[in-house]
């Protein structure tokens, strides 16, 4: 019988994910998805602290920043119009002074570093090749934050720029980490505001980039989520609204995948439970004293104390304040 689909086989890697360890999310809003996905389900992890970030230079800079513990002074943010920006962060890294950014940005600084320093697992996900250059001294910025088009240029970064980016952070990471590896992934967003073609060309570069890498640093593996949604799904039913963003069912495939490609038997059982919890927290009755809930409520207490039990080390006070607040 034919086959109407490309079905892409299931990665194999030589380590797997589990809740011992601490795993670090940064990139684009694919990663926000899936680190929030693994926060959900109770894993260590640590999403984007500076927020959404698309490029390898942004991304390889704050790898960089959080090892180094990096204290950012006056001198590197930019002030216009009576309000001052970081141009190495997310659109939010902005305030009316630069005392209170220096705030926000050390409140964010400061569990990247101490998280930087215990993470055994990264998951990388790169959204685009193309990056915008603050004219005045040709840095490249995470974030134009909205100002003049007139202070910034853009162009695509190059294979070889995009791995040096990346390579040194990753493999200062990786010594202070011994046990470390890395999920490198090409976000399937597609940036069309260059165009389908330069959108392509600029996935093309970051594609070529991570083969690089895999090829030369021992610890990093790709992970096919773009090929996932450009390959396998190959539909319009599995975008958003926009046409540009994968749907909730995408992102579900696409999860199952990374499940399947990095979870062991163990660790996909506690997520059953962990899930099958949580719908249970999720519900709402109609009756909520009625003996049928109460009993209900009594059932899922005994659960959660057999999790509690089983796994001390997760934190499962949410949970359990539900069904307390429930109790008659």
């Amino acid at each position: 019988m034919p086959t109407f689909r490309t079905e892409l086989p299931i990665p194999a890697f030589s380590f797997q994910l589990d809740h011992h360890d601490h795993i670090l999310c940064l990139g684009s809003c694919f990663a926000q998805h899936l680190g929030g996905r693994l926060q959900t389900a109770k894993f260590s992890t640590l999403v984007n602290p500076f927020g959404v970030l698309y490029n390898p230079v942004s991304l390889g800079k704050i790898l960089q920043d959080g090892l180094e513990g990096r204290i950012f002074s006056p001198a590197d943010l930019w002030e216009f119009q009576g309000r001052w920006y970081s141009l190495d962060h997310h659109g939010q890294f902005q305030a009316p002074s630069a005392e209170a950014l220096l705030q926000q940005i050390k409140g964010a600084m400061d569990p990247l570093t101490t998280f930087s320093r215990e993470c055994n697992r990264l998951l990388l996900t790169l959204g685009t090749a193309h990056v915008w250059e603050w004219r005045e001294n040709g840095k490249i910025v995470g974030n134009c934050h909205k100002l003049p088009g007139t202070f910034f240029q853009r162009r695509r970064l190059t294979v070889e720029e995009t791995c040096t980016a990346l390579i040194k952070p990753l493999e200062q990471l990786k010594a202070e980490n011994p046990g470390l590896e890395v999920v490198l992934t090409v976000s399937p967003v597609r940036h069309l505001r260059d165009g389908a073609i330069e959108n392509q060309r600029s996935k093309a570069t970051l594609l070529l980039a991570a083969a690089a890498m895999e090829e030369q640093l021992p610890f990093v593996h790709y992970f096919p989520a773009y090929e996932l949604l450009m390959d396998d799904l190959r539909d319009y039913r599995f975008y958003g609204p926009d046409l540009l963003h994968p749907s909730e069912v995408a992102i579900d495939y696409i999860w199952s995948f990374l499940e399947r490609s990095l979870f062991g038997d163990a660790t996909r059982n506690l997520l059953t439970r962990i899930m099958t919890l949580q719908r249970a927290a999720a519900h709402r009755p109609l009756d909520p004293g009625s003996d049928a809930h109460q009993q209900f409520i009594r059932r899922q207490l005994a659960i959660l104390d057999e999790l509690e039990a089983d796994y001390p080390s997760l934190n499962w006070e949410t949970e359990r304040n539900v069904f307390v607040n429930q109790q008659n």
